[in-house]
């Protein structure tokens, strides 16, 4: 199933959509670099494709961790993406009037995991009309997301994805139980597996998230092969540089050999 985000390409491909971008917008000009290649690479193997940044980091582990350009600047350049390079945008919102905000600049707007229950948020999402990506939290199970759902077509709005990010395993741990996906898939809307941060290590005594990226193909191949809708994931050219979640983002050279198999994964078992 493909959600329906306006300028989305090559829906005729039969293959998985893509939701990929660095954590979040770091400076004026690398997101522009980012999307550059993503697009292309998206474009020679026919894949839909959305861009994906955060304009604001409201959930950091630390007081001294990176936020963000700030909001304002943070947006524009998610919507210069958008008109250079005739690509959806997503970015997560995190507080009520940040939905009505962020709906001028992007087509997607996303529910972090630990907000998924939030109520006023999912309202205020689902009215903006925009398309909205719930994150399914990681202390709950698959089956229950579907009040996620009911909640923002209770609001008037059909158009809901939700997306698998693990669970959480002990204090520091995530794993990604696979049964996850058909069970989502049951609510009627797709479902999207972010191969990033389900290997993520949460919790740590410095107040920095690590990770686990050398298991992201296993996740991502694992993904497609269960029949997922999308693929989600963070990328950046220097991972161990960015600014935030960088212990758990594909290294953007790594992106096109990846996609490249799991486009294969994905027409052996159509």
């Amino acid at each position: 199933m493909t959600p329906n985000i306006p300028d989305l390409r090559h829906l005729d491909s039969g293959n998985f959509f893509l939701i990929a971008g660095p954590c979040v917008i770091e400076d004026e000009t690398s997101p522009f670099a980012i999307a550059e290649t993503l697009c292309e690479i998206a474009d020679r193997l026919q894949i839909p494709f959305a861009f994906k940044a955060s304009y604001r980091k409201a959930n950091r582990s630390s007081i001294n961790s990176f936020t963000g350009i700030g909001d304002q600047k943070g947006l524009e350049i998610l919507k210069a993406i958008r008109e250079k390079f005739n690509v959806p945008v997503v970015t997560d919102i995190h507080a009520e009037e940040d939905a009505a905000l962020a709906a001028q600049y992007v087509d997607v707007l996303q529910i972090p995991a630990f907000l998924c229950r939030q109520t006023s948020l999912l309202e205020a999402a689902a009215r903006t009309g925009k398309v909205v990506n719930i994150k399914k939290g990681q202390f709950l199970s698959p089956e229950a997301m579907e009040h996620a759902v009911a909640k923002v077509r209770h609001f008037g709005n059909e158009n809901v994805m939700l997306t698998e990010r693990g669970t959480t395993f002990g204090y520091q741990d995530l794993v990604v139980d696979f049964r996850g996906v058909p069970e989502m898939q049951k609510n009627q809307c797709p479902v999207v597996v972010d191969v990033t941060h389900s290997l993520q290590k949460p919790n740590q005594p410095a107040g920095v998230t690590g990770g686990n990226p050398e298991m992201i193909e296993t996740i991502a191949r694992a993904a497609v092969a269960v029949g997922c809708d999308g693929i989600f994931m963070e990328t950046h050219p220097e991972p161990l540089k960015a600014k935030s979640d960088g212990a758990n983002m594909l290294r953007l050279d790594f992106a096109e050999p990846l996609l490249r198999k799991l486009v294969a994964i994905r027409k052996a078992i159509l």
